[in-house]
């Protein structure tokens, strides 16, 4: 993909997710804010457009293999990957993950009280994306599913219950966004995941699982919102 001032920040990643660690660096949301251009990417971020797309050059430099085959592959197939893969990390860590954070409001919350908060967050995210996963499991990668279908048969997909497949993704994106900020306040609360001086290696491991759950969780969003939704909207309007 050339990228120009007028690239779209959701499908750079999408061609190339290296360019993800930049949008990062430079404070940009890429996966629930990335319907916007590079040039108004780098307007928020208070930076320069220019050095925003020398940096995002020097990383795409280089194929992303991954992103490539996420690219190719079938609708239903995307969603089998995002269940398999990111749904089931969803599933081990919100069960991992508690115990460490009870442990570090235990014995460090009164010299860190911002714990007890980090704690409350993460048990609020993990009861709504415990929903949302489900959610998107029983209804919508199903109707996807019948939309693969139909095309591959040359038919007309069964009526659905909830209209267009527009109306559940909107559904999603607000639940996604709900989320993105949810963990921007975890990260700001942690110092962007720092380990406080007189933090012990429990502090560190729990911070480290925190991280990659956002990080996942980032990836997971950016999948969804920046390629099988969109694609799954484009498929329902040919059909």
């Amino acid at each position: 993909m050339e990228l120009t001032k007028n690239s779209i920040v959701g499908a750079v990643v999408a061609d190339n997710f290296r360019a993800a660690d930049v949008f990062k660096k430079y404070g940009i949301d890429f996966c629930c804010g990335g319907n916007i251009t590079i040039a108004e990417a780098a307007e928020k971020a208070n930076g320069p457009v220019d050095d925003l797309l020398e940096s995002l050059n020097a990383a795409t430099a280089q194929k992303d293999l991954e992103s490539d085959l996420l690219q190719r592959l079938e609708l239903d197939a995307l969603a089998d990957h995002i269940v398999e893969r990111h749904h089931a990390y969803v599933r081990e860590n919100v069960q991992s993950i508690p115990p460490y954070l009870e442990k570090l409001a235990q014995v460090h919350g009164d010299r860190h009280p911002e714990l007890y908060k980090v704690r409350e967050l993460f048990a609020q995210a993990a009861e709504a994306l415990m929903s949302h996963i489900s959610k998107e499991e029983a209804i919508l990668f199903p109707r996807i599913r019948q939309l693969v279908a139909a095309k591959h048969q040359g038919s007309t997909p069964p009526p659905s219950p909830f209209g267009s497949i527009a109306n559940p993704i909107a559904a999603m994106h607000k639940e996604h966004d709900d989320e993105g900020e949810r963990f921007r306040l975890i990260s700001e609360l942690t110092n962007g995941y720092t380990v406080p001086q007189d933090g012990c290696n429990t502090y560190r491991v729990g911070l480290a699982k925190l991280h990659d759950f956002e990080n996942d969780l980032h990836r997971h969003i950016h999948l969804e919102n920046n390629i099988l939704f969109p694609r799954a909207i484009e498929l329902e309007k040919n059909l």
